[in-house]
């Protein structure tokens, strides 16, 4: 069986097709032609696929292009020890997003979008998030790092399973530093996950970082026909193609960092391939020296890693997973360098 009939969408002349979304969701609205003649139903011709057109940001209620640079320090006070309190409020919402033009995805999200805030804090810092759970559904917030059992955010342990109108408080010590994430940790997992609700949870390290243009790049998809059977979508910060439309803007020579996670659910495995550069890697971020200097990296679902670089020319350059189906189904973007 072909990927097109396996995943069920379809790129180029022959437009889209998703099949029908559980709960009364409507099809999608079929999508102009990509690329030429007999060449379009085998990936947009050869300038390679892409949609024409936009989501509309605006009624999602977050925009990529926004996310690559948001980060949440939460509210700040000292405690009596002398350290930093940093709390937050995260709320579940079930929310229907726009996916791709015209395709409509029933989300639950971690504050209406998706992927939910990055959290950030100094390794040492004391955590309080306040978990409310508006879905309809029942939901936890699972912190990957070192904290208490109580605070696991797993069915059966401490507070366990909120119910929809619950709330619980997370309460922990930030450690260790690295890029991490958090997600629901209700089963079945793989449907929470996958929804939408996941996001990432960054612990700088005590003595800092160098100065860096900071991104952060969560790997995503979507199974569109909830069959669990793969995904028809892929994209970076929750919608595909979004970085070919606006590239993400950097400067010649200055030192980029990016925070890369994979949260991809139904297939094993991500990549992040960088064209015309190098990055140095440093796998979850928990040491402070690279372990390769390279152009491509492959994360399994759960892992993430720091790439830095410097771009020496100015132009375009793609970047996109190194499995050409999630490329050609939305994992590709470009970086452009200007003076």
């Amino acid at each position: 069986m072909s990927w097109a009939s396996r995943r069920g969408f379809l790129l180029g002349g022959a437009g889209v097709a998703l099949g029908a979304i559980p709960g009364g969701q409507a099809q999608a609205d079929p999508l102009p032609p990509v690329g030429h003649g007999a060449h379009a139903a085998h990936g947009g011709g050869v300038n390679g696929p892409t949609f024409r057109g936009t989501v509309d940001h605006a009624a999602n209620g977050f925009d990529p292009t926004e996310i690559l640079r948001s980060f949440d320090y939460g509210k700040t006070s000292k405690l009596p020890d002398g350290r930093t309190l940093r709390e937050w409020e995260i709320v579940a919402v079930d929310r229907e997003i726009e996916v791709a033009p015209g395709v409509r995805f029933p989300s639950w999200t971690f504050n209406g979008r998706v992927p939910g805030p990055t959290l950030r804090c100094k390794a040492g810092d004391r955590l309080r998030v306040r978990f409310v759970n508006g879905s309809a559904h029942p939901h936890t917030m699972h912190f990957h790092g070192i904290h208490p059992a109580e605070m696991d955010g797993v069915p059966g342990v401490g507070r366990g399973v909120i119910e929809p109108g619950g709330e619980f408080v997370y309460e922990f010590d930030a450690e260790p530093f690295g890029i991490h994430l958090y997600h629901c940790h209700v089963g079945p997992l793989a449907e929470h996950i996958a929804r939408g609700l996941y996001g990432t949870f960054i612990i700088d390290p005590p003595q800092g970082r160098p100065k860096a243009d900071e991104l952060v790049m969560v790997m995503n998809g979507y199974n569109t026909t909830f069959d669990a059977q793969g995904n028809q979508l892929y994209a970076v910060n929750g919608i595909p193609f979004h970085y070919m439309h606006e590239p993400v803007q950097v400067k010649r020579g200055q030192l980029v960092r990016i925070y890369l996670a994979n949260i991809l659910e139904y297939d094993p495995i991500n990549s992040f391939h960088l064209h015309g550069n190098f990055f140095d890697y440093f796998p979850t971020g928990t040491r402070l020296e690279p372990s390769e200097y390279t152009d491509t990296v492959v994360q399994a679902q759960g892992q993430r890693g720091i790439c830095e670089l410097r771009f020496p020319y100015p132009g375009k350059y793609m970047f996109h997973a190194h499995k050409s189906e999630f490329a050609d189904l939305g994992w590709m973007g470009f970086f452009e360098v200007t003076e």
